[in-house]
């Protein structure tokens, strides 16, 4: 065993534990407490692999599973932006490249490049495996949502055009599952859990919240 490559490993395999820490905006299921990102990226990841029939293109699904259990890892350091906070998605992508730097430094310089490349490659969102892991991205969050008699956007004043605008991003990776969402939609809109859109909104997000930092 090469000592220093395996204590570079252990000490990121203890960093990364602090993603436990970090709090989402997405309630559990049956109107629980909230997720942690950890579990978000072990739900998603699960779902990809049950789901990947629906990709619109043939998958790598090892890839796509590692990239959707490790895409959120630079949340450690940047804290979470909630999807329709405008103030705080404006520098999300300095505070999370900033933060990819600190942590991928942290493994042996080969293993560091491999998955620095696949965040990369989900924030790029140009290749099959990284339009499939942003669907379930998406989706995962919408699901508890819609479980949950949309309590989250009604707590945010959320309009249909915010989670719509996500969907958009989801039809890159799966036409079927976007078709669904926006069904489900339309439902909680007519179920009072989901402002309508209004044609005088200019389609910002309604919410204004903060990030929430580890």
């Amino acid at each position: 065993m090469d000592e220093e490559r395996f204590a570079r490993q252990r000490s990121f395999i203890l960093e990364i534990d602090k993603e436990k820490l970090v709090q989402r905006q997405t309630h559990l299921t049956h109107h629980g407490r909230r997720e942690d990102d950890a579990e978000h990226a072990w739900h998603m990841s699960v779902m990809a692999y049950l789901l990947r029939e629906y990709a619109n293109e043939d998958i790598d699904i090892a890839r796509t599973m590692v990239m959707t259990l490790t895409h959120d890892l630079v949340e450690i350091y940047a804290g979470d932006t909630y999807a329709y906070d405008a103030a705080g998605q404006a520098d999300a992508e300095d505070r999370e490249r900033h933060a990819a730097e600190q942590l991928y430094a942290l493994l042996p310089e080969d293993q560091g490049r491999e998955l620095r490349a696949i965040w990369e490659e989900f924030e790029a969102n140009e290749t099959p495996e990284a339009h499939f892991a942003h669907a379930m991205d998406n989706l995962q969050p919408m699901l508890l949502n819609d479980s949950n008699d949309g309590g989250d956007w009604k707590a945010h004043g959320v309009r249909r055009a915010g989670p719509a605008g996500r969907n958009a991003v989801t039809r890159l990776g799966s036409e079927e599952l976007a078709d669904y969402v926006e069904g489900r939609l339309d439902a909680q809109v007519a179920a009072g859990n989901l402002l309508p859109d209004d044609p005088a909104d200019s389609q910002e997000p309604v919410a204004q919240m903060n990030y929430v930092d580890k």
